[in-house]
């Protein structure tokens, strides 16, 4: 008798690109998203919906390869050891025993896509995709935040902070990020696109978040009748919350190097063909 093999679903995409909404959707639509999950932040405040166990070896294997294990890098993890292979062997076959289907999400996946392909030859992906002056606008927000957190105490501070910092330190942060994270943008959509390109089509999805208050029926009929999921729907906008979308400033007029910006136009324009 031929075992039954699990449905596995990779949600994969950038930072801030609302992958934590749309697993968290999934979540509610009775997917397993992971037994052990990373709690709330600035910029996540109902959770990241991150499983730890993918969170902690994808930063443990960055951190081993000399990279940023927050995944803020310019370059795939393109090998593995034999130590972190059969770690990610356990991790993915453990799951796989206790769970008739499930699936996780980590915007760092997008720097492993490589050897899940070859790990998960039948993994179904959703990828989810965001343009780069939202991605780049919420990745500083989120910056500014933290900053904001750290330095702002008391109502003098605050006054100060209000009246004379605020704005300058705002336009700082752009200055001196935007380039920054429009190259890790450019990194994890390279990768995705490669990933898309790569795998059949009938394997993946791309949807665009935003989007997703109109078309998540659509979605989840993929996911249920023709990836054989077992899903009860729950509305993408219950939980799509439209108030802590941050309005986006356009970036371009902080970026010098234009040949970045007409790489990242081409590239946005090709990831654009799978929506």
């Amino acid at each position: 008798m031929t075992e039954k093999l699990p449905n596995i679903l990779v949600i994969a995409g950038m930072h801030r690109s609302g992958t934590s909404l749309v697993t968290q959707w999934l979540s509610k639509c009775h997917l397993n998203i992971g037994d052990n999950l990373l709690g709330s932040g600035i910029g996540n405040e109902d959770g990241h919906f991150e499983d730890v166990d993918f969170y902690r070896y994808h930063e443990d294997v960055l951190q081993d390869n000399n990279l940023s294990k927050s995944g803020y890098v310019n370059q795939a993890v393109n090998s593995l050891s034999y130590y972190q292979e059969e770690k990610l062997k356990s991790i993915t076959s453990l799951k796989s025993k206790i769970h008739e289907q499930w699936g996780w999400k980590d915007p760092r996946t997008c720097l492993f896509l490589t050897h899940y392909r070859k790990l998960l030859p039948d993994a179904y992906y959703l990828v989810v995709l965001r343009d780069y002056k939202a991605v780049v606008n919420s990745l500083i927000i989120r910056d500014f935040k933290h900053m904001e957190s750290d330095l702002v105490h008391g109502w003098f501070s605050k006054l100060i902070w209000r009246w004379f910092k605020r704005a300058q330190t705002e336009r700082k942060l752009y200055e001196n990020l935007s380039s920054f994270y429009l190259n890790i943008w450019i990194t994890y959509s390279n990768e995705l696109l490669k990933h898309m390109q790569t795998i059949p089509r009938e394997k993946f999805i791309a949807v665009n978040y935003n989007l997703l208050n109109s078309s998540d029926k659509e979605a989840f009929s993929i996911l249920k009748d023709k990836w054989n999921f077992s899903l009860q729907y729950f509305a993408f906008k219950k939980v799509f919350k439209e108030k802590l979308i941050s309005e986006v400033i356009d970036i371009d007029k902080f970026i010098k190097d234009k040949n970045l910006l007409k790489t990242t136009y081409e590239l946005e324009c090709k990831l654009k063909e799978y929506f």
